[in-house]
């Protein structure tokens, strides 16, 4: 079965960067768009990130475009979030999550991604 385990996590003081890994098994990694989302305590899940199928297109969230970069790497099964100049309101748990039919457009919808990791906790403080 799909798996998508998340790493990279952890505690950085603002404007610091951080990068996320998304690692993938058990299908054809290729046959699905990626995105991040991320939840806040107390908050709910938000889209954050996308990317298409071969990596070319892109979308992100207006909370962090121009901060963060994601990308992939479809021979390593791995997709990546880059964070860079963090800020204490992007504290929370990060996950990836792929989707079978969002393959070369996106979609900002927890319910168009088919698989999900567990999440990584990042931290910013100020």
């Amino acid at each position: 079965q799909v798996q998508l385990v998340e790493s990279g996590g952890g505690s950085v003081q603002a404007e610091n960067s951080l990068t996320l890994s998304c690692t993938h098994s058990g299908g054809t990694f290729s046959d699905y768009g990626m995105g991040w989302f991320r939840q806040a305590p107390g908050k709910e899940r938000e889209f954050v990130a996308a990317i298409s199928w071969s990596g070319v297109r892109t979308w992100y969230s207006n909370s962090v475009k121009g901060r963060f970069t994601i990308s992939r790497d479809n021979p390593k099964n791995t997709a990546y979030l880059q964070m860079n100049s963090l800020k204490p309101e992007d504290t929370a748990v990060y996950f990836c999550a792929a989707s079978t039919r969002y393959w070369n457009t996106y979609s900002a919808e927890e319910r168009d991604y088919d698989f999900w990791g567990r999440g990584t906790q990042v931290t910013v403080s100020s």
